[in-house]
């Protein structure tokens, strides 16, 4: 790695609430394992540094207690608040920021974005297959992206997908199916029957 560069930790979000799932998500089991457990392997051996977001009720969850946190400092605004309490914490850092609920995600789509970062950008991401937009949940923010991040949340602006399309944002194309994500019982069904098939 070139020493000019920021360092790239990474961040796995588990601190939504998950109302539509009406369960923890992160705790959801794919394969026989939870799926916070399973993001987490594969961001860790893809970044220097690795963190779980959580709100801080959740600090003591047996499910993420035994893992290195950082504990939103800000209200429950959605990701945006994982981000920017990441940058705060560690403000010399990239952060490689993941959604902890995409069974799909693979070893070799986290290196493809590693691989493709440009440290001169704000950020690096992919364009999701649903609407061509940059997709913020797995993506590289660089320092340089949180002026805008901590601006829009002052001004009451909390989608970092937004945030993403106003700054540098080199964009990658569609990983395939890669970042599907679980939202609902009947989405889980689905997922499930597919890495069944899959296996």
């Amino acid at each position: 790695m070139n020493a000019a560069h920021p360092p790239l930790y990474g961040l796995l979000l588990s601190g939504g609430a998950s109302q539509r799932m009406r369960q923890d998500k992160a705790a959801l089991a794919y394969r026989g394992e939870p799926q916070l457990l399973r993001a987490w392997r594969v961001l860790q051996a893809a970044t220097e540094r690795a963190f779980v977001s959580v709100r801080d009720s959740q600090r003591e969850d047996p499910l993420r207690a035994g893992l290195p946190q950082i504990v939103d400092s800000y209200e429950a605004i959605g990701p945006a608040a994982g981000i920017l309490s990441a940058q705060e914490r560690h403000p010399e850092a990239a952060w490689l920021v993941l959604a902890c609920d995409l069974p799909l995600l693979d070893a070799g789509t986290l290196q493809a974005l590693v691989d493709a970062r440009d440290p001169a950008a704000d950020a690096t991401a992919f364009t999701s297959r649903h609407d061509g937009l940059p997709e913020p949940l797995c993506a590289i923010w660089e320092p340089s992206s949180h002026a805008l991040l901590l601006q829009r949340y002052q001004a009451g602006s909390y989608c970092p997908r937004k945030a993403l399309m106003q700054s540098r944002t080199v964009l990658l194309p569609v990983p395939g199916e890669a970042l599907d994500n679980v939202n609902t019982p009947e989405e889980r069904e689905v997922m499930q029957q597919r890495l069944e098939s899959m296996a």
